[in-house]
């Protein structure tokens, strides 16, 4: 349903006329990713094992990462150009979307949900699926009834977890560099970068955002065999930390002038492969070790809710902090050129909104060498007595045959 939301939006947005009816369509487009998403993600932690979670989250990311970059370039061409009559952007838009409702066909016909199985279980006598048996108008009330009191003690049960607090509390803090980022093609091209090269700058640190989210996922997932507890925070207070000595270096060391387009290049690939992990490497594995699985896209969704929510405020910070406190004039940009006066103010703004938040964003891992451990354990002692307790009438059915 997602994917054809998605599917359907994306097209929209291709054969829209009016600005109100795009924003409509983007919006929609919104809705459908939101979706997606979450339910990816709890369709990962469920295929995957405990000590490869990591490992699945990182392909995960590397490949979306991957195909953004790859579409972004096709986009790029296509839009320069004309097929059939039509303008290339609007082609772009309905081939993506093409793309996403083939997907979302297939996902449908071929994909088989990993999810029901650990929700439901099978019947040992019959190897069925059990599942509640309800029918008619009654049974409909019922499964409905049921569905949304079961829902409300879930996000009761969830938000009372420690180690689920802590994780969205660091996850708010650290998006907001990530949405100060939007700034970067600005601040390059204020130095005088062309849009070529500042193209090129900003592909470097998406790939090394991509390799870096599957290598902290691998990494997390080997030190967590040898320190179960505490081997995914220690990873994810590592990335956390490496972010603001390159940040530093970025936007304060690395003298901002046209002849260092190396020196950012290397800087950027570099960051990308160190900064990119907490979220593959920590944040979606843990989110899986201490919920229910039935529980995990709601847990999913919610962490991309309030982390999506604050983290907006971040871009407005930034410009707000390069004009009131460190003297940006956009009246004084020439455009063509830029102006490196102005590129130092407003890499000031993105030190401040970058760094400091990632150095909250380590701190605040810190609680989880005492929480992760107990709520880990919590959900696997209520696991081995629902196990315990489901066993009883197969057992007593054993007993009177």
């Amino acid at each position: 349903m997602g994917t054809v939301c998605w599917a359907l939006s994306t097209a929209g947005v291709g054969v829209s006329q009016q600005f109100w009816v795009a924003a409509f369509w983007r919006a929609l487009n919104g809705f459908g990713l939101a979706i997606v998403i979450p339910a990816l993600q709890s369709f990962i932690a469920d295929s995957y094992e405990e000590s490869r979670r990591g490992a699945g989250f990182g392909l995960l990311s590397f490949i979306g990462s991957v195909g953004g970059i790859g579409g972004g370039v096709v986009a790029t061409i296509m839009a320069g150009n004309e097929f059939w009559g039509i303008p290339g952007w609007r082609c772009a838009f309905i081939f993506v979307a093409s793309l996403s409702m083939m997907i979302g066909i297939f996902v449908f016909l071929f994909v088989d949900d990993p999810g029901r199985k650990l929700q439901f279980g099978t019947d040992k006598t019959s190897g069925r699926t059990s599942a509640p048996l309800l029918s008619g108008k009654v049974g409909a009330k019922k499964i409905k009834s049921l569905i949304w009191v079961e829902s409300w003690e879930a996000i009761r049960s969830v938000t009372k977890v420690k180690t689920f607090q802590i994780i969205v509390l660091q996850g708010i803090v650290g998006m907001l560099p990530w949405t100060a980022m939007v700034f970067f093609t600005m601040w390059f091209e204020l130095i005088g970068f062309d849009h070529s090269r500042t193209a090129g700058l900003l592909s470097l640190f998406a790939i090394g955002c991509a390799i870096g989210s599957f290598l902290g996922g691998l990494i997390a997932d080997r030190i967590s065999l040898i320190f179960p507890n505490t081997g995914r925070v220690m990873c994810a207070q590592f990335s956390a930390f490496a972010s603001i000595p390159f940040s530093w270096f970025l936007l304060r060391v690395v003298p901002q002038s046209v002849d260092n387009w190396n020196t950012f290049a290397v800087t950027l690939l570099l960051m990308g492969l160190t900064i990119s992990w907490c979220s593959t490497c920590a944040n979606n594995p843990i989110f899986a070790e201490i919920v229910p699985s039935k529980h995990r896209t709601m847990v999913y969704a919610f962490d991309r809710a309030f982390e999506g929510s604050f983290s907006s405020f971040a871009a407005p910070a930034v410009g707000i902090l390069s004009e009131k406190l460190y003297g940006y004039d956009p009246n004084s940009v020439i455009p063509k050129t830029g102006s490196v006066q102005q590129a130092y103010a407003l890499s000031k703004a993105l030190f401040s909104l970058m760094a400091f938040p990632w150095c909250l964003c380590c701190l605040f891992y810190t609680p989880l060498y005492v929480t992760y451990k107990q709520d880990r354990l919590d959900l696997q002692d209520r696991d081995r007595r629902r196990i315990e307790l489901s066993s009883i009438p197969v057992k007593m059915a054993e007993i009177h045959l």
